[in-house]
């Protein structure tokens, strides 16, 4: 038995060089490196205790006080957390909240001990953190269309710890193509609809062209401020293997002669693809595009 094995081991031929896969230039050993390494942290922001894949409740908050824990008696039941986190009150436009007696609680890390005002999202502080579980739960005041909500967050989420991947089409150098920027007068905005049925203004400095396959495509893009443009699109993939609802995709500025790179590896899925509980934008009809982009981020396959 053992010498039949060794003499299968000696007679076992050898790969020709035609059997052999092409050789693979460092070129593109180095683009696949560079996508990988976007791939893990685009995974670890997601994943982060307080990533999106954390989110467990977006409750709306109507004017007056309201009773917050996990408890069926509240007014804002959460689904994880202590069964009484305390009151929060709406007046004229102002978040109060009172910490239940005997709950460990914090705001922006500090030990909160009695009644608060608690920032919103809008503030250009940034909104205040509302600490429970030793951390593991958060809680922030955010605000959309003259509406408040309050956004739950918890380390221990079913939906962050029983993630169950990323799936991408493969890295291909040619999704990475060379655009123009065409601007728009200053100052100009648009409409863009929400995944919760309401509308933000945002900024609209300009619109992006490209072309793929002899054809010319355009999408507006949007300004959040940062070194980046920001692109919300909608393409024939979209529910046929990208997420329904379309992608995101953040680009450089424009050089001074208006140039720019999209690397449409990099469009990625909106937080709405993993929780019910974001307020994502949806592309606007003129970001539609009549074309497969097959790249990127396909849809997110959830556990049961």
């Amino acid at each position: 038995m053992g010498g039949a094995i060794v003499l299968g081991g000696c007679n076992r031929q050898q790969p020709t060089h035609t059997d052999q896969e092409p050789a693979v230039s460092a070129e593109q050993l180095a683009f696949d490196a560079e996508q990988q390494r976007w791939r893990e942290q685009r995974l670890t922001g997601l994943l982060a205790p307080d990533g999106w894949a954390s989110l467990t409740g977006l409750h709306w908050i109507e004017p007056g006080p309201h009773y917050v824990g996990s408890n069926a008696g509240n007014g804002i039941k959460l689904t994880m957390g202590p069964q009484h986190l305390g009151m929060i009150d709406l007046r004229d436009g102002r978040i109060r909240f009172v910490p239940e007696s005997g709950v460990a609680l914090t705001v922006d890390g500090e030990a909160l001990a009695g009644p608060t005002s608690l920032r919103v999202d809008d503030d250009p502080a940034g909104p205040s953190l509302l600490g429970f579980d030793d951390g593991k739960g958060q809680a922030t005041v955010i605000k959309r269309n003259g509406r408040y909500a309050l956004r739950v967050r918890h380390a221990e989420a079913p939906s962050r710890t029983r993630f169950s991947g990323l799936d991408y089409w493969p890295a291909d150098r040619s999704w990475v193509v060379d655009a123009k920027f065409v601007a728009h007068p200053v100052g100009q905005t648009m409409e863009i609809a929400n995944i919760v049925g309401a509308f933000d203004e945002v900024a609209n400095p300009g619109v992006v062209e490209f072309e793929r396959d002899g054809a010319t495509y355009r999408l507006e893009a949007i300004d959040e401020g940062g070194d980046e443009l920001f692109l919300v699109f909608a393409d024939r993939t979209n529910g046929h293997g990208s997420y329904g609802a379309g992608r995101f995709l953040y680009a450089p500025r424009p050089d001074a002669t208006g140039r720019l790179v999209l690397d449409f590896n990099r469009a990625y899925s909106p937080p709405c693809a993993f929780t019910a509980f974001a307020t994502c934008p949806l592309p606007p009809p003129e970001n539609r595009l009549d074309l497969a982009v097959t790249a990127g981020e396909k849809a997110y396959a959830h556990a049961d």
